[in-house]
């Protein structure tokens, strides 16, 4: 039904990863796409484009509040496509989950406290800590095979520290790519209730699971998990709309919810993007037909990587993607130091991934890739690691 074969041409768009991959080498092929930043490279769902065009053909763009409609779209999708039936009343408008993760932290923690962290983690959780004049607190996650787990006996003693008072949980994990289960998060809810860490709980990714996989919104584990949680969400993963800065965050808890709200207000947030709320309604409405064939191609992008590698490259593992569309590769068998490692894929392989040290010490020798993009693109980058990696070799 839909275009996943294509790729846009964003070379002059502003794209931010475009920009970044054509500052490190300005005389790239124009066939070359960067496989980093967690955006896609395929078309937008066109009931999207089609359905702003017919908005803007009428619509006046002043301030505008969430309407009725956009309310009703979220709620609709968190309960068609997670069984987590919410108010209206519950959903908060951001700019973006990082802004949103930003404002918790100055919402629930005074300077000097600690924030929890599994980590390699998406790296803007820690610039959101300590620009805060918080502190980053480590719960490393536990590799072990081709997967990660939680450590629960360092979360359990982490937790325990009056000091540290927020978890901040991402859910599906980026950039390890799991997609924690039931019990997990069962786990770490009864550790947080216990010891009175509130968690803010990043979903961005929740809606990218691949098959054989579940994701479970931490708020339905149990009424009192709902009430020491904010849900993060977006359509902004989802439907490529990260541009449009829309993200709905959920929280049941009445007096969290108005400490969030007050915290957003002294820094001087207003409404969104009229176009934002627009687009979340349309996405959440009418482009699930789109959703299912994305998923198919991250999907059968995943299993072509790791196809690939056991085959040419079996010193690169690939650690086992349950969701997100960000695949994690273990490079240490490369033996090459960082440094070395990012230069040799940006120089000799042309090939734009995200560092795996951008997601702390534990990400060192590894590198994210982005697989929202057409199969032959990532084919072609693929084969320009295997050349490149020949040629190093003789």
């Amino acid at each position: 039904m839909y275009d996943f074969s294509s790729c846009p041409d964003r070379e002059n768009s502003g794209s931010a990863k475009w920009a970044a991959m054509k500052k490190v080498a300005p005389q790239i092929s124009s066939d070359i796409i960067p496989l980093s930043v967690a955006d896609m490279e395929l078309p937008t769902a066109p009931e999207i484009i089609s359905g702003l065009q017919d908005y803007l053909s009428g619509a006046v763009l002043g301030y505008t509040i969430p309407t009725n409609e956009y309310l009703q779209a979220v709620c609709g999708w968190m309960l068609r496509r997670h069984e987590f039936e919410i108010s209206p009343e519950w959903i908060v408008s951001s700019p973006g989950v990082v802004p949103a993760i930003f404002n918790s932290i100055r919402s629930y923690t005074k300077k000097g406290d600690g924030v929890i962290v599994m980590t390699p983690v998406y790296y803007p959780f820690y610039r959101a800590i300590t620009e805060n004049k918080r502190r980053i607190v480590k719960n490393p996650l536990l590799h072990t095979g081709s997967t990660y787990h939680i450590n629960f006996d360092d979360l359990e003693q982490k937790a325990r520290s009056e000091q540290n008072k927020l978890l901040i949980l991402c859910s599906p994990h980026n950039p390890v790519g799991r997609v924690w289960t039931n019990e997990e998060l069962q786990r770490v809810a009864d550790i947080c209730l216990k010891n009175n860490v509130l968690v803010i709980a990043d979903e961005i990714h929740s809606d990218i699971i691949m098959p054989g996989h579940r994701h479970t919104v931490f708020a339905t584990l149990s009424e009192d998990a709902a009430d020491n949680c904010l849900i993060c969400t977006a359509p902004s993963k989802t439907f490529n709309l990260a541009g449009l800065q829309v993200s709905n965050i959920i929280i049941k808890n009445d007096l969290i919810r108005r400490k969030f709200i007050k915290t957003a207000v002294k820094a001087g947030y207003g409404t969104l993007n009229v176009l934002g709320y627009k687009a979340c309604e349309i996405a959440y409405t009418k482009c699930e037909a789109w959703l299912e064939q994305l998923l198919k191609l991250i999907d059968g992008n995943r299993k072509l990587c790791e196809n690939f590698m056991e085959k040419n490259i079996p010193q690169i593992k690939i650690t086992k993607l349950e969701g997100t569309y960000l695949q994690w590769w273990d490079c240490r068998k490369l033996n090459m130091e960082k440094n070395e490692l990012e230069s040799f894929m940006t120089k000799k392989a042309s090939l734009f991934f995200d560092e795996g040290y951008i997601f702390g010490k534990e990400g060192e020798g590894y590198e994210r890739i982005n697989l929202a993009c057409p199969a032959k693109a990532l084919d072609s980058a693929l084969l320009r690691l295997k050349n490149a990696l020949s040629v190093k070799s003789k």
